[in-house]
């Protein structure tokens, strides 16, 4: 399977792309390749950004920083005044808020204020079964030095939870062989030690053995810890590609495959285990307890399960008391 680039998705201006361009485009191909957002997602917010780029290039404004709480007012009153639906404004206001986030220009949550919308419920984000999330590794051919890469990468994704820009950005050097951990640097420089299971050692050592060295060019040295074919680094795109190659080939939709979709299987498959909520919390790098709870929604088959194991009137307890 040959990879190739994945395009990402543009905010189109009427004059030549800016400063707040290039940062929305920035931030519609962190959403396809880390959120894992759907194609119709990532058209949404492309034409909303684009919609609130054009309004403030039109006033002069290309910079973050030069984002002001009355641009946000004056885009929200444009809105409405324009007819549109208020579940059309509710809909840009939260493509605008995240954009904002993504920049770091709301601090002071102008953006929540300006751009207020009805309370929607949370969307869970895909999920997939553990069956799944094997026969997509297994998809990876570990004769050729790309299967092993892949193999070794679906690995580490699967089995460490990793954000993709963790993943890609791993040095060579980042893997404690011995220990049996990883050195992860994730968001704004933070780092985090996270420990590898028996699979995803034996899958990276498979690759550093045979898969990483076929890879090298003469001359080309890397610090990677993943190679492309090239020899390079590998890019969050081409492992993007690589992964949907790889869906298809184990019988799965490639629309429901992302590197987010697999680390939330990571988080959903501890946590079904048994895994205490404040150590997924570390072990996903988040700052915040809140953010890894959309990871604590459950089949509907271990609600059923808790339930009649734990309740007092569950059906073990009715078993109990039956035979007492």
């Amino acid at each position: 399977m040959p990879e190739r680039r994945a395009a990402p998705a543009r905010v189109r201006s009427g004059r030549a792309a800016g400063a707040l361009a290039a940062a929305a485009d920035r931030f519609l191909l962190d959403g396809a390749l880390e959120r894992g957002f759907s194609p119709h997602t990532l058209d949404a917010y492309g034409r909303d950004l684009a919609r609130f780029v054009g309004f403030l290039e039109a006033r002069g404004v290309d910079s973050a920083a030069a984002i002001s709480r009355e641009h946000l007012v004056g885009f929200a009153r444009q809105l409405e005044a324009r007819g549109l639906a208020a579940r059309s404004r509710a809909r840009i206001g939260v493509s605008v808020r995240r954009f904002l986030r993504h920049l770091g220009a709301d601090p002071a949550g102008a953006g929540r204020l300006a751009l207020a919308s009805p309370r929607q419920g949370r969307r869970l984000p895909r999920v997939l079964r553990p069956e799944e999330s094997s026969a997509l590794i297994e998809a990876a051919d570990p004769s050729t030095p790309l299967g092993l890469r892949d193999r070794a990468m679906l690995e580490v994704l699967y089995g460490a939870g990793l954000r993709v820009s963790e993943l890609v950005g791993l040095p060579i050097g980042g893997w404690d062989r011995r220990a049996g951990w990883l050195r992860v640097r994730g968001k704004r420089g933070s780092e985090r030690i996270v420990p590898l299971g028996e699979p995803a050692a034996k899958a990276l050592a498979d690759y550093l053995g045979a898969g990483r060295p076929r890879l090298l060019r003469p001359g080309r040295e890397s610090e990677a810890l993943f190679l492309s074919q090239r020899g390079a680094a590998m890019s969050r795109q081409n492992f993007f590609v690589r992964l949907r190659q790889l869906a298809r080939a184990a019988g799965i939709s490639a629309s429901r495959v992302s590197p987010h979709v697999l680390r939330h299987a990571f988080a959903t498959d501890l946590l079904e285990g048994g895994a205490d909520l404040r150590v997924v919390q570390a072990l996903l790098g988040h700052v915040d307890l809140a953010t890894t709870q959309i990871y604590t929604h459950v089949s509907r088959g271990k609600l059923r399960e808790t339930v009649e194991r734990r309740h007092p009137r569950g059906a073990a307890s009715a078993r109990s008391r039956a035979r007492g």
